[in-house]
């Protein structure tokens, strides 16, 4: 699931269509009117056919004879890919669709992160302990801003991920990275979030000391408190929005 190139016009019209579609300006079921968007886009017929392929390989949009090309039923789009799930959430708000998908990336990341963190404690190098010692450091660092604080957190779940040596729970980062970097940049934004270093530092012990068993509780209680950092935030957006 290697992510789309954002390059050029091509990547550009692929991505300001993408989020049309996900956005519910172009309904699901909505034959394209070509020539519209080619004009209002302001690219050539090739580059928009070219960027429509690109959206009928994750399944969002498809063609048919007499029909055209038309938007797919949200039930056929590919969810998992990492595009999709990064032009979800990078419209710069969350929205009500947004919230459910948060949700739902928290009930993934609850079935598969206890498990993962287990096999990361069994099988851990001294190289993927470095990668999470990094990490942990780079979270707690002094004076840092919302945008380093995701990025020490993403660099974190990659390296946890990676210590499990299993190939395709290595390429899970591709399905929560996009979400779980949406997610923290609205939780570190945000004056309400609990520290995350003694959460991240007990899952760090616990695989340093290769016991599976506190390594799968550690983590538990880090999602537990990531869960609550997120409620906070959406009952201080409520406030706010009710005055």
């Amino acid at each position: 699931m290697t992510p789309y190139a954002r390059r050029g016009v091509h990547g550009q019209t692929v991505e300001a269509l993408a989020r049309r579609i996900l956005g519910g300006e172009i309904p699901e079921g909505t034959t394209l009117d070509l020539a519209a968007l080619q004009s209002e886009l302001d690219v050539s017929l090739t580059a928009l056919r070219e960027s429509l392929k690109v959206l009928a390989a994750k399944g969002m949009v498809d063609a048919r004879q007499k029909r055209g090309t038309f938007v797919r039923a949200r039930a056929d789009w590919n969810l998992l890919d990492a595009d999709v799930l990064r032009w979800q959430f990078e419209g710069g708000s969350t929205t009500e669709a947004d919230q459910a998908l948060l949700r739902n990336l928290a009930e993934v990341r609850a079935i598969i992160e206890p498990a993962a963190v287990r096999l990361a404690a069994q099988r851990r190098t001294d190289a993927d302990l470095a990668a999470l010692d990094a990490a942990v450091e780079a979270m707690g660092r002094q004076g840092a801003d919302a945008a380093h604080a995701v990025e020490a957190d993403l660099a974190f779940h990659r390296a946890l991920l990676t210590a499990t040596h299993n190939e395709l729970l290595e390429r899970m980062e591709m399905v929560i990275e996009s979400g779980l970097a949406h997610r923290d940049r609205i939780v570190h934004s945000s004056p309400h979030s609990e520290d995350p270093v003694p959460a991240h530092r007990a899952v760090l012990d616990a695989v340093r000391d290769r016991d599976p068993q506190a390594a799968e509780a550690a983590m538990r209680a880090l999602l537990d408190q990531a869960g609550r950092d997120l409620d906070r935030v959406d009952r201080s957006d409520e406030t706010k929005g009710s005055r």
